[in-house]
């Protein structure tokens, strides 16, 4: 039935992008080229646009690599609010800052939306004459196909959070991002790497990117950000069938990709002889994966917390400056009591629910 839904789905979307794609066409035709564009170049405009690459690389239990162009808005929220997402007051109330929100997103594209990784930027105010500093993230990750969201907050500089979502059937959930997002500029660096009991730092996930230009035209969104969406999605299909067999067999020659993808059909069929079995999404084996891994972050924020109090108590000697540092650990009550973190689910819709 899934697998019905899912080759439906295609379908729809693909008769779906091609009906949007020709609506935009004839906008382009209509829009007269000599009209000078309000919308970009200027200071204030409500989306930057930045272009680059991002890299998947395993290193077990077999190494394997690979990475794919993308192009990624960030979005002045509290100019431009999207839906499907976070309002610049709700990531504000979340993140408990006072300035901007800028989210760095994948825009819907000739009516289809594939985001694996979106980012909100909490700005907290700064004085007159001074920038603003950034104080939280709040990530927003969506897994492929099912269609579930997770968003949580992190420390933008460097934080640990204890696995929420299902992201990829060889993947478990007993590891542990390690989340760092530089503050957005000219450059953009996100990296996301998976701390894991057993298997160690055994994967990473990197998005490196540059400024190429800003804009308020939703014209210009639409022209250059179509179908970017859908290649992200062909990226995330075109890597499963290559990533099954390697896993298999982790002596399998680079050169030999090709091949495998166009015998993926036939692989597939030898796994399901052989009976090999990969990771279930968690739901079908532990109904309570989610509250366990509230637990483990819980006890991750208890270390982490414990950490940062010993190095604030070697380099300052003010209490009040000491409970101001570990005030995202710690609620105002005292060290013994670690907050949670802010982190909530989207149930996937049918037939994935």
């Amino acid at each position: 039935m899934e697998a019905l839904y899912l080759l439906a789905s295609l379908s729809g979307t693909l008769v779906t992008s091609a009906f949007h794609s020709l609506l935009l066409l004839l906008r382009l035709l209509v829009h007269s080229p000599r009209r000078p564009d309000p919308g970009d170049g200027g200071a204030a405009a409500v989306a930057r646009l930045y272009e680059g690459r991002v890299r998947h690389s395993r290193r077990q239990p077999a190494a394997h690599a690979f990475e794919y162009p993308v192009r990624y808005a960030l979005m002045d929220l509290d100019r431009q609010p999207l839906l499907d997402h976070l309002s610049a007051d709700e990531a504000r109330r979340v993140a408990s800052t006072s300035g901007h929100v800028y989210l760095l997103t994948i825009p819907k594209s000739v009516g289809y939306e594939q985001n694996p990784l979106s980012i909100y930027y909490c700005y907290d105010s700064a004085g007159q004459g001074q920038d603003e500093e950034l104080r939280m993230c709040i990530a927003e990750v969506t897994n492929t196909p099912w269609g579930e969201r997770v968003m949580f907050t992190f420390q933008p500089s460097s934080d640990l959070v204890a696995k929420p979502l299902h992201v990829s059937p060889f993947m478990d959930m007993l590891g542990n991002w390690s989340i760092r997002a530089d503050a957005p500029g000219d450059s953009l660096y996100v990296v996301i790497s998976v701390q894991h009991p057993t298997l160690g730092n055994y994967f990473t996930a990197a998005l490196h990117a540059k400024l190429v230009g800003q804009t308020s035209n939703s014209m210009r969104l639409a022209t250059f950000f179509w179908l970017m969406p859908h290649k992200v999605a062909a990226w995330i299909y075109w890597e499963v069938p290559v990533t099954i067999p390697i896993i298999l067999n982790p002596d399998i020659s680079p050169s030999a990709y090709g091949p495998i993808c166009m015998l993926f059909a036939l692989k597939a069929l030898r796994l399901w002889l052989k009976n090999v079995k990969f990771l279930d999404h968690p739901r079908y084996l532990n109904l309570s994966y989610r509250d366990e891994a509230l637990k483990r972050d819980l006890e991750l924020r208890s270390s982490c917390s414990f950490l940062q109090r010993q190095k604030v108590s070697s380099q300052r000697s003010s209490v009040t400056e000491k409970t101001t540092e570990i005030s995202n650990h710690v609620d105002n009550k005292g060290d013994e009591n670690i907050t949670k973190r802010w982190c909530v689910w989207r149930d996937a819709q049918w037939p994935w629910s």
